[in-house]
């Protein structure tokens, strides 16, 4: 019986260290490489995704081209963000990455916001930016900001609210890698202020505070 109980708690040792690492970030592949397709037509089965033949697949299912380019901050925040994720390059499917580049007007930033599935990495190619990152409930909604010159790097961990703005006097720009093929975003302010249908405005006035008319004025903005 000493046994057999010894072997059970061994097992769920196991499964405890193994399991926070089974739900970290995306399924490692099981082969080279799985481009994905929408459709199940002349595709392959694998890692929950219906994928094109191997022997079917080209340069062209791995690249992208124009990041090189700048795009117009001419949106009410300032900032335009150009993602490189598997919608963009169907070859990052299953290899758990993808990429952005953040273009910013004079004082425009990219609000706070979430990853639900990435860490990122950001690394400045132009200007000067203010960078930041609040923890959880738990750990104290801890704000961690630092301010960024050309060639730094900030990290924000996955699923924390973050934000960069540019705090120069001319245009900045950003490039930041992400930890999921597909890391997804969740905007604060749109969010909580821009569903459809609206969130019932009583609702948000006793979370933030305020008054329900001013609730309200928000959400028509949004």
């Amino acid at each position: 019986m000493a046994m057999k109980s010894l072997s059970f708690l061994a097992i769920l040792s196991l499964l405890a260290l193994t399991f926070p690492l089974a739900i970290a970030s995306d399924p490692s592949p099981l082969q080279d490489f799985c481009i994905g397709v929408n459709t199940p037509a002349n595709g392959v089965f694998v890692n929950g995704k219906f994928c094109k033949d191997p022997k079917l697949a080209t340069a062209d299912d791995f690249f992208f081209s124009g990041l090189q380019n700048a795009r117009p901050a001419t949106n009410a925040v300032g900032s335009n963000v150009t993602a490189v994720n598997v919608n963009q390059i169907p070859g990052l499917n299953t290899l758990g990455i993808s990429l952005v580049r953040i273009d910013y007007g004079v004082n425009g930033q990219n609000p706070p916001h979430t990853h639900p599935r990435a860490t990122e990495i950001l690394v400045v190619h132009q200007g000067t930016l203010l960078v930041g990152f609040v923890t959880s409930n738990q750990d104290g909604n801890r704000l961690f900001t630092k301010t960024l010159n050309v060639g730094d790097v900030f990290v924000f961990p996955e699923g924390l609210i973050h934000f960069q703005a540019n705090i120069g006097r001319s245009a900045a720009v950003a490039f930041a890698a992400l930890s999921s093929q597909n890391p997804g975003v969740i905007t604060i302010a749109n969010t909580v202020f821009g569903s459809n249908p609206p969130i019932n405005p009583n609702v948000l006035a006793k979370a933030f505070q305020l008054n329900p008319k001013m609730v309200m004025d928000l959400q028509a903005i949004f």
